[in-house]
């Protein structure tokens, strides 16, 4: 497999502010009430409007863009950590920037912020905006306001966001290269179960990750301490039951590693006790980790699913 290197869309903080400013096209007649959406000051903003909005993002602004559609959710400290200097400048920088795409509704703050955050745009929770929704899906007729989720559901979603920023990080420090992080939905895989029943799996993240010759390819569980023994076995046999289906296999020649992330060491302790109970050649599927030994683990992976490029 011949890996193709990308262009780094980190930007340095002394760079040039944009200079976003909502366009003046005219609506036309073939813009329908359903195909708008409300820019700023409640001024409806048509498809050609987005587009031009689009057009004058900084590379900064549509990497941030990029990510929070990738990820769904994203905090204003996980986008400055992505493509901000860790300096008061590179911090001024996001907070204008950041405050801009919210003001035109490229991005919108959730109503819950995150607690023990403070300064500026730090602590918001950012979602995709109706403008950036068009932007990143311009052919679609419907855009929905985003909406904030339960504390717990964001928490997880916010805990799957922080693996990719940090991955991100140890990408740019040459440790790996991540070719692809896929969050829910568009990391879901559909399957036939044993009895022909249509089922679909819901891992949290779906990787894929370069080091050296190697390819690594995860589907990631974020664990954050909130179910039982028996529900994660009903979650490890779903994953086994798509192994068998050998639908991934026939689509990419290999089978993820399945791998369980968790904050404390006795947590990930229960983990391996409770998948302990499968069969053997069925445990082999899966590993577990702390979420602050996860890049030491991704390091040390000699799983079999690695594939040499």
């Amino acid at each position: 497999m011949t890996m193709q290197s990308r262009p780094s869309v980190r930007v340095d903080a002394g760079g040039a502010v944009s200079q976003l400013t909502a366009p003046k096209t005219a609506r036309s007649a073939n813009d329908s009430h359903e195909q708008e959406s409300t820019g700023k000051h409640g001024r409806r903003v048509t498809k050609a409007d987005a587009a031009a909005i689009g057009e004058r993002l900084t590379p900064r602004e549509r990497a941030s863009l990029d990510d929070v559609a990738r990820l769904g959710t994203a905090t204003g400290r996980q986008l400055e950590r992505l493509h901000y200097d860790e300096t008061e400048s590179g911090r001024r920088i996001a907070r204008i920037e950041l405050g801009r795409l919210a003001d035109y509704r490229v991005l919108q703050r959730l109503t819950r912020r995150i607690g023990g955050v403070r300064g500026g745009s730090r602590g918001y929770v950012y979602a995709l905006g109706v403008v950036g929704q068009r932007i990143i899906n311009p052919d679609r007729t419907r855009y929905r306001e985003p909406w904030t989720p339960q504390p717990s559901y964001l928490r997880h979603a916010l805990n799957v966001s922080d693996l990719y920023v940090r991955l991100r990080e140890t990408e740019r420090s040459g440790g790996l290269e991540l070719v692809a992080y896929d969050a829910e939905p568009r990391c879901w895989r559909t399957f036939y179960g044993p009895g022909g029943a249509p089922v679909i799996l819901k891992p949290d993240a779906y990787a894929v990750i370069y080091q050296g010759d190697f390819e690594d390819r995860l589907f990631v569980e974020v664990d954050l301490g909130t179910e039982d023994g028996p529900r994660i076995l009903v979650k490890a046999r779903t994953f086994i039951s798509y192994w068998r289906s050998g639908k991934e296999q026939e689509a990419s020649g290999i089978y993820p590693l399945v791998c369980w992330v968790t904050d404390r060491e006795q947590r990930r302790d229960f983990l391996v006790h409770t998948l302990d109970r499968l069969p053997e050649e069925d445990r082999a599927l899966f590993a577990v980790t702390t979420r602050d030994d996860f890049m030491n683990h991704i390091a040390a992976n000699k799983q079999p699913n690695q594939e040499r490029r």
